[in-house]
């Protein structure tokens, strides 16, 4: 039976522990030990993601990231009634600590009970919070799951991502010519003049229901009395259509080969990348009817919500994997308002094990 007092003093165990991106070691160990405790092989890849299975053919997948986003270090949780919070500074590290927490509490429940189970498979990522790279770099080879339950999403487990846009990431960087600003301005050429004309021939904000385009990062210059010989520029856009894909890179492009004809004397260099790629789930997905069925068993109804963001489902299913990703108590994510919903949490626990129960 699912413990709330237990699964909530997990939670609060880890949320204590240090683990923003590319800093995972000390969590890392701590989950393995908790893994091991299960009975189950654990290990790490080369690139420092946990992985545990119980040894048996065709296992399913539990999965969550060990990273927090800034400001995440020295948490101290605190629980406020049905609420878990931080003292203020920092955030509570809901996301995704309140998966990590269910998928660990799912787990003691049945070998306490000693229930049957499918034959299970536990996927903890690293890096999750930078572009997925846990996943992107995990190593597949040593995952037999073709089917996953990732808790990675706001609110109640009965929210379903129905859908993740693809992410095009870009950056800019462009050189012009230094010179002082007071003295010879005149034999300078201004990095960050010439950036502004790419941005002002870029489009921001929501650009339609499913896709969005933003510059989050303009970064140049020196000293204020200087002209500026460098600039860079990030963004990113998302969508899940293919054509307004093609159609912003075309758009970049233009924006930097017309400025460009503006400023025959600059040199201006575009990268993009697509970090990840949409899916949308079918209705006759046999994972997303397990998802569905688990849901019901514990008294509530599913609730398909479209997503702006990507999780490590999309590289999951890239990959062959057909993941489902769920809510897990978090609400106000990647803020410092940041808090977990206890009755959510405890549902999310018990939606897991109803999903690996046999």
């Amino acid at each position: 039976m699912i413990n709330k007092n237990r699964l909530v003093n997990t939670f609060c165990e880890l949320s204590a522990i240090d683990s923003p991106s590319g800093e995972e070691d000390v969590i890392a160990k701590k989950l393995i030990i908790l893994l091991e405790g299960f009975g189950l092989t654990v290990f790490k890849d080369d690139y420092g993601n946990v992985i545990a299975n119980d040894g048996r053919a065709n296992p399913i997948m539990l999965s969550a990231h060990m990273d927090t986003v800034e400001p995440s270090r020295g948490v101290v949780p605190l629980v406020d009634k049905d609420k878990i919070v931080s003292e203020g500074n920092t955030i509570v590290g809901a996301d995704a600590k309140c998966g990590i927490s269910a998928i660990l509490e799912a787990l003691q429940s049945v070998k306490e009970d000693k229930s049957l189970i499918h034959p299970i498979e536990v996927v903890f990522t690293k890096e999750e919070e930078v572009a997925l790279l846990g996943a992107r770099n995990l190593d597949f080879s040593k995952i037999k799951s073709k089917e996953a339950l990732v808790f990675d999403s706001e609110g109640p487990p009965n929210r379903i991502v129905s859908m993740s846009p693809t992410y095009v990431s870009f950056d800019i960087a462009v050189k012009g010519r230094g010179a002082h600003a007071g003295v010879e301005p005149e034999k300078g050429l201004s990095a960050i003049l010439i950036g502004s004309h790419i941005m002002s021939r870029m489009p921001q904000g929501r650009l339609d229901a499913h896709t969005t385009f933003n510059v989050g990062l303009v970064d140049g210059g020196t000293v204020r009395n200087s002209v500026p010989e460098d600039v860079i520029i990030r963004g990113e856009f998302r969508t899940s259509d293919d054509n307004i894909i093609t159609e912003l890179k075309s758009n970049i492009n233009e924006a930097v080969s017309s400025t460009k004809k503006d400023f025959p004397e600059s040199l201006i260099d575009l990268h993009l990348n697509t970090d990840f790629e949409t899916y949308s789930l079918d209705s006759e997905d046999s994972t997303f009817i397990k998802v569905k069925k688990a849901i019901n068993k514990i008294g509530l109804d599913p609730l398909l919500k479209d997503s702006g963001a990507g999780t490590d489902g999309n590289i999951f299913r890239k990959n062959g994997i057909r993941a489902v990703v769920v809510g897990m108590g978090a609400n106000h994510m990647h803020t410092l308002d940041e808090y977990v919903n206890i009755p959510d949490l405890y549902d999310a626990a018990k939606v897991c094990e109803k999903f690996i129960l046999i």
